[in-house]
């Protein structure tokens, strides 16, 4: 492996801890013995045009800094891949890095991880979801989750978590359960009505909230979490549980299985580690080992 990795770094991320973060985890891995250079890029797409060069150039490792949405992105870059990913997690959620057992916003120490992980080799290969040629780690969300995102996608006040709470609020008081058309493996189309499909090749999504709780992240499938047709009542029961996966117990919530999964659904956005994928339809697959990541 060389010594010269990449730093990946989002300087909005997390009101702007991302461009603060990226100082400590440069330190950590210079100290280590590593010879460090940064990609900034103008936009999120010059950025990763710089990420994908900097791949296909034999780069050591690439490592993100910033929230989910930077792991998102850096996803694009080394997926299919053997070019090792490192999280410096200082975002909103940083469900990927949880996942991994990672440090959170603790930019020294995540630094200092990458570096053991990647002087002793201590590299995990991990499942990947893809979607159209997009990458994901975490959670596709679709249905009442999707919708509390497109609204505060919309809205410019507040800011922060403060917002999705108040969109939150809004679609609960407007939200009737939606007709889906799901196929899984090829297998039978099944129509249901539900509140929401979380597809989960990670646990959670949103920052903890636990909504794929057993999924594993090397079992080559998707763990797909339906929350049926509840009322509003009985979704105000049910969605606080979510933060501690208990919500799986209740009867209204099933658990599927699957490699691949097909969702049909009229007026429903798909969104992959937070980062939106379009309307569905949407066909996501399970790719086993389809990154390395630096792990304690």
């Amino acid at each position: 492996m060389t010594s010269e990795i990449t730093l990946f770094v989002n300087p909005t991320a997390g009101r702007g801890r991302g461009a603060h973060a990226a100082q400590p985890a440069a330190s950590a891995l210079r100290a280590a013995g590593f010879s460090v250079r940064t990609v900034l890029g103008e936009n999120a797409e010059d950025a990763l045009v710089r990420a994908r060069e900097a791949v296909a150039g034999g780069t050591g490792a690439l490592v993100a800094v910033g929230g989910d949405g930077m792991a998102h992105l850096a996803l694009q870059a080394v997926g299919g891949t053997r070019t090792p990913l490192g999280l410096v997690a200082v975002g909103t959620g940083n469900d990927f890095a949880r996942a991994l057992g990672l440090p959170v916003r603790d930019p020294a120490a995540a630094g200092r991880v990458i570096a053991e992980a990647l002087k002793g080799a201590r590299l995990r290969d991990v499942d990947l979801g893809r979607v159209d040629g997009t990458w994901f780690g975490t959670v596709l969300a679709s249905g009442f989750d999707s919708r509390v995102n497109d609204r505060g996608n919309r809205m410019r006040w507040p800011t922060g978590r403060f917002k999705y709470d108040l969109a939150m609020l809004a679609e609960l008081a407007a939200f009737t359960p939606v007709p889906y058309r799901m196929t899984l493996d090829d297998g039978e189309v099944r129509e249901i009505e539900a509140t929401l499909v979380a597809v989960g090749n990670g646990s959670s999504y949103g920052g903890g909230m636990k909504i794929c709780a057993d999924a594993d992240l090397a079992d080559g499938l998707f763990d797909i979490t339906v929350v049926g047709d509840c009322s509003r009542t009985t979704l105000l029961t049910v969605f606080p549980k979510v933060y501690k996966g208990t919500h799986l117990d209740h009867p209204k919530v099933t658990v599927h299985r699957a490699a691949k999964v097909e969702l049909v659904a009229q007026g429903i956005t798909g969104y992959a580690d937070g980062e939106p994928l379009g309307p569905l339809p949407l066909t996501a697959e399970c790719i086993p080992g389809a990154a390395r990541v630096a792990v304690p």
